[in-house]
Parts: C-alpha cells; structure tokens; sequence
C-alpha cells in the first residue's frame, strides 16, 4: 500500500477570504479534509479581506455559505462547529501596509509551523500582497504561496507577477494552481499509461487518429462578467486547463514521479506546440459568443444582455492544435470550450485510427473507430468504445458497445474535490500537481500570438445560442478534416452508473 505523506500542523491564510472562490471551493475543501481527520489538531485558517467581520460573524458567513456547496449527507453540525473554532478572521487591505498587526500576532504565536498563504484574489494583488508579507517578516523557509490561474493577461504580465512574487518567495514555495490538475481522471492520465502497457504501446501516430480535448459549460458569465469580458474564454481556458489537458496526454513518459520530472515533460508539450501563424488563425480557430437561448428547458439571454452591453469577448474557443514530436506528428489535438453550452462536460477523448480493410459488408454495420473516452466531469470515469456483434441469431450484427469504468462505482467511495487534494499537496510541499513558472510562460507563449490576431482581424466572434454545442463554425473546423466532434451522449448513463 502507497504511504499516505502526513500534514504537518499548518497556517492557511487567505487572501480573499470573502470572495466567491473562498465561500465556494476552499472552505467547503477544508471542512472536507478537517471530516477526514487530514487536517491535524492546532492547525489554523485564517481569513483575511477588507470587509468588517468579527470572528463569529465570519464563521457564520461561512457556515451559511458551506451549507450549499457540501452535501447534505456530509454536513454535520458537531463537525462543522469544530472546523469552524479553527477558523479566525483578520481585516486587512493585503495590498496596503497598514493594519497587519492582527495577523503578526496571530502568526507569532506559531513561529515554526508550515504557512501557507493562499491569494484568492485578482493577479494584479500578488506581487504587492507578497511584498506586504515579507515586510512584516511572515516569509519563513516553511512558507509556502498558493496563486490562482490565470497568472497574468498575456507572457508580459505572467512574466512580472512571477517576477514579482520570485522576489519573495523562491519556485520551490510557489505553488500555481490549476484545480484540472487535483481531478482524479487526469491523475489517472499517469496510470493509464504508464502503468499498463496495453495503452502505451498504442499511444502514438502510428494508431491513434487524434484527440479531443473539451471543456464545456452550462453557466453563463454570471456574477463574473467584468472579469470575463477582460479575459475571454482563451486567457481563462485555454492558456491553462486545457493546454494542462493535452500535456497530460501528449507527455512522454517521466523517469519517476517527482515534481520536476512530471513537470519537465509537460514543459517539453507545451514548447513542441506549432505555432500558429495569423494567415492561418480563420482555418485553425475559431472563437464565438452565445446568444440568447434555451439551456437545461429554460430561457437565458445573451453575453451582451448579461453584460449589459456590446462586447467582442468570446465565450467559446475551438483550436485545431500540433504537437511536434515523433509520437504525435501529424495526430491534431482539437481543443474547445465554451459557456452556455448544451452540458456540462470535461473530457479526454482519444480516437483510434479507422480500419485499413474491412471484412464485414455495410449491411452489417458501418464500422465506428475506436475510442478511449476519460471523462473528468461530471461522473468520473473511462470507457473504451469498440465493436461487438450483437448478441442474437438471424445473422452477424455488429453495433459499438463500452468496457466502462465509473470510478464511483468501482470503488464505492467519494471522489474528493479537486481543492481537496491540492490544498493538502501544498501544505506538504508536493509540488507535483502544481504549474512551474516556465510552464505558464511557454503556454502564453503559444496563446499570445492568437490573441494578436484575433485582435487584428475585423471578423467579431461567431454568433451561437445558448444551449447549442457552439457556431456552426467550430463543426467545419473538424469535418474539414473528415472528422466529427464526440457528442454521442448516451454514454451518460452509463457514466452515472
């Protein structure tokens, strides 16, 4: 049995500490790991923001907001109230240096322990909350610092926000986060491959056809909208979940499973990308907008209605991408994501080449290549799509069926949030998980040059309505190449089973 590294007693302290992704995501992570008894006796969360709570009222914010994001089966009231007597509140402007003295005395009561200091906050607030850190001396060898995605707007920013905190904080400390990277179908990449030798041996030109990566919203802007309209769908999704994505399964194989080794291979993904040159930006991408619509059986407005007005932002990214390498030349990585889409969905699909020579006449079945489906969300699991006959007499039949792994069926237990396992992977050090600082700058590397010509062109994005699978458009980025996008849904129930 693998051993379980054990935490050490820690400090979390969060910057942001009122902010959607806090109430959302970490404390609800926390309280999780505090359940499971990962988080040791005496260590603390501390939140920090510019809003005025006492300890109590905090807590009470917090607790209201848990209530929604834990399921109700795993609520307990006892449990929470022990969680939430770890949690104290200090008010403070983390980019200002006044008013820091409640969190000196409440860190200099713990000198030694692991920090780790968590920046949900705007990017821009990285490097001034850093510098505020180190002068009032709460930088120790034990720190560690935890920056949300995206790391900057394009390679210059990245480039100074990671200049920036270095200057605090060296790389070994600097945990950037992408929570893609804490879910367990893409750790499962790692063990897919390279712990069965059936896939690896297949896992190249000579047999796969190409890749399907797809990152899929029903969601709208929502309360996010002033950010999004600055980022647009390539700078939120693109530039790191699924570049992430196709450097899990692109990647060679590492020479073990440290940090860096992982890390190296990703890097080596990400500076094999062709680039894409603005003469071919219309044949190899295509970028759009939702429009009013129906989603899930209900009405929803338009970007520009829940923006409350015109904008040229895309909510919905297709990329025809290359990996130049032996193993994958010529194999295209088709890559899309987009908000108000028809589901909700996060998945990796590997589509074997087709059959050189068939031996059954089309009357008995139109044959489909196979596929290797790893899905990340909803309803983790992998299912591998293949012909069989069809059972019954009258004649040979033949039809798709799956060899289908519902990891929470397999082993009957819940799958941790991806929040989960990063934050206890940052406490610990482990670093594997996390995105090094050459990988965020040779991934805005290869976006920089399409946003430049996007920017350039006078074509504004596609128009699609809400609830569709995106324009029209990013359908003829794929069947131009006598391909077709993976939308073959009945494969949901058998996910959920």
């Amino acid at each position: 049995m693998a051993q379980i590294i054990p935490v050490p007693p820690f400090d979390c302290v969060v910057f942001g500490a009122t902010g959607d992704l806090t109430l959302r995501k970490l404390m609800p992570a926390l309280y999780y790991r505090f359940r499971d008894r990962q988080i040791p006796e005496g260590a603390r969360i501390i939140a920090a923001a510019r809003s005025d709570f006492t300890d109590e009222a905090y807590r009470n914010h917090v607790a209201e907001a848990a209530r929604q994001h834990v399921a109700k089966s795993d609520w307990d009231d006892a449990t929470a109230a022990d969680f939430l007597a770890r949690v104290s509140y200090v008010q403070l402007d983390g980019s200002s240096p006044d008013r820091w003295t409640g969190l000196n005395d409440l860190l200099g009561q713990e000198p030694d322990r692991v920090r780790v200091f968590y920046m949900a906050t705007s990017p821009d607030l990285y490097g001034p909350i850093c510098r505020n850190i180190r002068a009032n001396d709460l930088a120790s060898e034990g720190s560690r610092v935890v920056l949300e995605k995206p790391i900057g707007h394009d390679l210059a920013s990245a480039k100074s926000i990671n200049d920036q905190v270095g200057e605090i904080f060296s790389e070994r400390q600097t945990f950037r986060i992408d929570h893609y990277l804490g879910k367990e179908t893409v750790q499962n990449l790692l063990a897919l491959r390279f712990a069965n030798s059936i896939f690896e041996r297949l896992w190249n030109a000579d047999v796969i056809d190409h890749v399907q990566i797809t990152v899929a919203e029903t969601v709208g802007v929502e309360s996010r909208a002033g950010y999004y309209d600055h980022s647009g769908a390539l700078r939120d999704m693109v530039q790191n979940h699924l570049l992430q994505l196709l450097c899990m399964t692109a990647m060679e194989s590492p020479i073990s499973l440290s940090a860096d080794s992982v890390r190296d291979e990703k890097l080596k993904v990400l500076r094999a990308l062709r680039p894409i040159a603005p003469h071919e930006i219309g044949a190899v991408t295509v970028r759009g907008q939702y429009t009013q619509g129906a989603v899930e059986g209900r009405a929803v407005a338009g970007y520009a209605a829940d923006l409350g007005r015109q904008s040229h932002t895309e909510t919905f990214v297709a990329i025809k991408a290359e990996v130049r390498s032996w193993r994958w030349g010529g194999v295209p990585f088709y890559l899309r994501t987009g908000k108000r889409l028809a589901d909700k969905l996060s998945e990796v699909v590997v589509v074997f080449r087709k059959l050189p020579f068939s031996i059954f006449p089309r009357e008995v079945a139109e044959l489909s290549p196979n596929k290797l489906v790893m899905r990340l969300q909803p309803h983790e699991g992998i299912h591998l799509e293949m012909m069989t006959k069809d059972p019954g007499p009258g004649g040979l039949r033949l039809r798709p069926a799956r060899l289908n792994i519902s990891f929470e069926e397999a082993f009957k237990t819940r799958y941790p949030d991806s929040y989960e396992r990063l934050l206890m992977d940052a406490v610990r050090g482990n670093t594997t998980l996390f995105m090094r600082r050459d990988e965020v700058e040779a991934a805005w590397q290869w976006v920089e040059p399409i946003i430049e010509a996007w920017g350039e062109a006078p074509e504004t994005p596609k128009p699609y309505p809400a609830g569709s699978w995106g324009p029209t458009s990013a359908i003829a980025l794929i069947e131009r190449d006598g391909r077709t996008w993976h939308e073959d849904f009945t494969q949901e129930e058998e996910f959920k089973r």
